[in-house]
């Protein structure tokens, strides 16, 4: 038998398929020229016998059940070393879902809410954007864990560990969420096109939904472009509201005590509870579980790769908050205590923002706006392709998959800009109640991402820590309390038995979630 003392060790992480092939000599070599290795990094750099190699099939999810071989030749090998600079080389290789699943906290249904708490409720519900931000960090990487450990995605733990019909109900109530965002998002984005260039409402739903679908054929060229194209996007949102910050310029110290100090003035419960529903969104857990397995982790290796992936995505979940804080600022330093505001909204928060500081600031509003709804239309278009992927188990092409998924999406849109399109106060309080059905779903997709990410069976070594799972479950509990709350405010109306009956059922339906996830994994 040969003599494996002298060895080299195999390389602690390994990452491939988004990434275009790059020549792992550039990081084996410990080569100084900091330029390639930062191109490689980043898969922009290709050896000239290389192709590009994307197991995230073109649009579609990959097929996670050929797991790729990790001494596949197309892989990117990292080296683990002590030096910051290797470190952040492989910090940079993984960065990218991260960016991809914040797309989410700062669609058009959180600027929607982000503006009228402003608006309404000045710099007061600053902290309640915080918490619920950090509470939709803390169940992404809950959601992240999973999906590196286990190398299945959250959708496919549905679909292995529930049976007929309860894992139809899942992915039916999954697939109603992700068509309530849809519509904010695209609605959102129509919104947009429609203050620039002038076009009706159901053109800019029927531009924005098939430039989404175009846009993922750049996954065609590797998930590095996909991923650089949504980074522009970001970026375009963060500089235009950024701008208008800069320009308005509210108080800094109000708004770091409305980020610090907690305080609920009344009738704000809505405006929590749809904050917490829009920020934490039910199709984001599933999205973020599948998008960590674009890079390859070698066993053993995973517990870096967590660390690197929280990191990532920690840096890009305190961007969207300083979105989101920005827009709440800007509402509440320009229409705060001012007069004839109460309705203001998403369609006409334009008009609004032209009349109080001038056209200029209305086309930086669009520009942001309409780079808010086409990212997240695009991610909720390859959300939704996951989740019926992994929950349907659905054996067709990706591009057949694709069209499935937008049209779901698709009609409800156009119906809505049919519907609402001279409506518009109508169409502001169809994206309130949108925000709160995301927040009454949530529980569905996080009590059983909670039950697997707690099962030593499913997860092993790498199961979440005793604290971090209680501190998950009781962010749960408090977001259907707080649906208990509104349920009861909103529906008086029809009679206090019938709300009893309606919030009872509710609990009932997660507790029996819970319970047969609990059966499923012991």
């Amino acid at each position: 038998m040969a003599d494996r003392s002298n060895r080299p060790r195999p390389p602690k992480l390994q990452h491939s398929g988004s990434l275009d092939k790059v020549d792992a000599g550039l990081v084996r070599q410990g080569s100084r020229d900091a330029t390639p290795i930062a191109l490689a990094a980043f898969g922009l750099l290709n050896p000239p016998d290389s192709h590009p190699s994307t197991p995230i099939g073109s649009i579609g999810a990959p097929d996670l059940k050929k797991p790729l071989a990790l001494d596949d030749e197309s892989a990117v090998v990292l080296e683990a070393s002590e030096t910051w600079y290797t470190w952040f080389q492989r910090l940079l290789a993984f960065t990218g879902p991260g960016w991809l699943m914040s797309i989410a906290y700062v669609d058009p249904g959180n600027l929607e809410a982000d503006l009228q708490v402003g608006a309404l409720f000045g710099y007061s519900l600053l902290w309640a954007l915080t918490a619920s931000t950090a509470m939709g960090l803390g169940m992404q990487l809950v959601a992240a864990r999973l999906g590196c450990a286990t190398r299945r995605h959250l959708a496919e733990h549905c679909r292995d560990h529930f049976q007929f019909p309860l894992r139809q109900i899942l992915w039916g109530l999954t697939e109603l969420a992700i068509i309530g965002s849809d519509i904010q998002e695209v609605i959102g984005c129509s919104i947009g096109l429609e203050l620039l260039v002038g076009i009706p409402l159901t053109v800019g739903v029927l531009t924005t939904a098939f430039a989404a679908f175009i846009f993922l054929f750049l996954e065609r060229l590797g998930t590095r472009p996909l991923e650089l194209f949504f980074g522009i996007l970001i970026l375009i949102l963060a500089l235009s509201m950024g701008r208008l910050y800069a320009t308005i310029g509210p108080d800094n110290m109000a708004v770091a005590q409305g980020l610090l100090v907690p305080c609920l003035p009344p009738s704000a419960m809505q405006q929590v509870v749809g904050m917490v529903g829009c920020v934490i969104m039910p199709h984001n857990l599933f999205l973020h579980s599948a998008l960590v397995q674009s890079r390859v982790v070698q066993s053993g290796g995973e517990a870096e790769a967590i660390g690197l992936f929280t990191i990532e995505s920690a840096a890009a979940i305190f961007t969207s908050l300083m979105i989101n804080t920005f827009v709440v600022a800007v509402f509440a330093k320009g229409f705060f205590n001012k007069p004839g505001i109460d309705g203001i909204g998403l369609a006409n928060a334009g008009q609004y923002l032209g009349e109080a500081f001038g056209q200029p600031m209305k086309i930086v509003w669009a520009l942001g706006l309409c780079a808010a709804g086409q990212s997240s239309t695009m991610t909720g278009a390859y959300a939704g392709q996951w989740v019926m992927q992994g929950y349907l188990d659905l054996k067709v092409a990706p591009w057949k998959r694709a069209i499935i998924t937008r049209s779901m999406a698709l009609i409800p849109c156009l119906s809505v800009a049919v519907y609402f399109g001279g409506q518009r106060d109508g169409l502001d309080i169809l994206n309130t109640y949108l925000n709160v059905l995301q927040s009454v779903v949530l529980p569905f997709a996080a009590v059983p991402l909670l039950t697997f990410a707690g099962s030593k069976r499913i997860m092993d070594h790498l199961v979440l820590s005793t604290t971090s799972l209680v501190a998950a479950w009781l962010a749960t509990s408090l977001c259907v309390c707080a649906n208990m709350y509104l349920a009861v405010q909103q529906f008086a109306g029809y009679g206090m038995a019938r709300v009893q009956v309606g919030c009872s059922l509710y609990i009932l339906a997660i507790l029996y979630v819970a319970w047969k996830g609990h059966q499923a994994v012991n």
